[in-house]
């Protein structure tokens, strides 16, 4: 089970719940994969629903190794994420949420 007020999220990997979080070091990983000087333009291309499947892959990945999660993102690859690629870009874009302070489940959807 995820905490919230840790900005923790949940995502469903292969059948296997793990917890997703931004901490500082996943954040500045997640700047440089991205290729990104502030996480600004991520939030907007979350915002304005401009984000990639990119975008999604590296929120992912940087959330899971902020998690604990000592994975590549080429893991990921052939990975089942629960829900398919919608679900996967609503648990990415509130981990973004969550980074920047707790949000309940049904005010990001």
């Amino acid at each position: 089970m995820t905490n919230p007020w840790r900005g923790e999220v949940e995502i469903v990997i292969d059948g296997a719940p793990r917890a997703m979080r931004l901490t500082l070091g996943a954040l500045a990983e997640l700047e440089a994969s991205l290729g990104e000087d502030t996480l600004v333009a991520l939030v907007e291309r979350f915002e304005t629903g401009r984000f990639s499947s990119r975008d999604v892959l590296a929120l992912i990945v940087a959330g899971l190794r902020g998690g604990g999660w000592q994975g590549r993102a080429g893991d990921l690859m052939q990975a089942e994420i629960a829900g398919g690629p919608v679900a996967a870009a609503k648990a990415a874009a509130l981990l973004l949420a969550q980074a920047f302070g707790p949000v309940e489940a049904a005010d990001a959807v």
